[in-house]
């Protein structure tokens, strides 16, 4: 029960669609312009940087607050299930984010709310989640890249330290959370599935953190 309760709490936080939002504000629908996707990438390059920085931030910040309702309801009588809970609300808030019921289930990647799980997840994770995605847009200026990369740290940190006792859970529990994490990856990549065959074929866009990107 305190699963399912994990992924409604997480799901209702995930709905806020910050892009969305921001852009009815400034009096357009994001999801019809540029990439059409309610996320951060398209709200910088449609909206400016201002808008990618709210985005971004209010994105990260939804499934963070999802992740500590959750502890701080559950976390405390399941310790042993504590990280089980965040990887569940994590999902419910990206579930939220990727497909919001009442835009049509249509939303965003889900890339800045995988960002609030890695920074609430534990500490040892953001080294190499910020580590990843911030080197590999500076160097190759690929956000869809930088995206993918995440997940596949996060998945193999994870791994690591699980093989290793670090999450203190029984082995139920670990593969349970391993099923979870894999099941996002799953959907990251299947949400990227154009961005991959873009990278493919050398015509992904580039995104320039620093110089004006243009529009589209």
């Amino acid at each position: 029960m305190e699963r399912i309760f994990c992924i409604l709490i997480g799901y209702i936080f995930g709905m806020f669609q910050t892009a969305y939002i921001y852009g009815r504000v400034k009096g357009i629908d994001i999801r019809k312009h540029g990439s059409g996707n309610s996320g951060t990438t398209n709200a910088l390059r449609t909206l400016g940087k201002k808008a990618g920085a709210v985005v971004l931030i209010v994105d990260i910040l939804k499934c963070m607050l999802a992740i500590f309702i959750c502890e701080f309801i559950f976390g405390r009588s399941n310790p042993e299930m504590l990280y089980l809970f965040k990887i569940y609300a994590a999902a419910g808030a990206i579930l939220g984010h990727n497909f919001p019921f009442y835009l049509g289930f249509k939303g965003g990647k889900g890339i800045a709310a995988t960002g609030g799980l890695i920074l609430s997840f534990h500490p040892w994770f953001i080294p190499v989640g910020v580590g990843l995605f911030v080197g590999s847009i500076f160097i190759t200026h690929y956000v869809s890249l930088g995206s993918l990369l995440v997940y596949v740290g996060f998945i193999t940190q994870m791994l690591f330290l699980g093989q290793r006792g670090f999450f203190e859970m029984s082995n139920a529990h670990l593969t349970e959370m391993y099923l979870i994490t894999v099941l996002l990856a799953v959907m990251a990549f299947y949400k990227h599935r154009e961005n991959i065959g873009r990278l493919l074929n050398g015509t992904e866009r580039k995104t320039y953190i620093i110089k004006k990107n243009k529009p589209d």
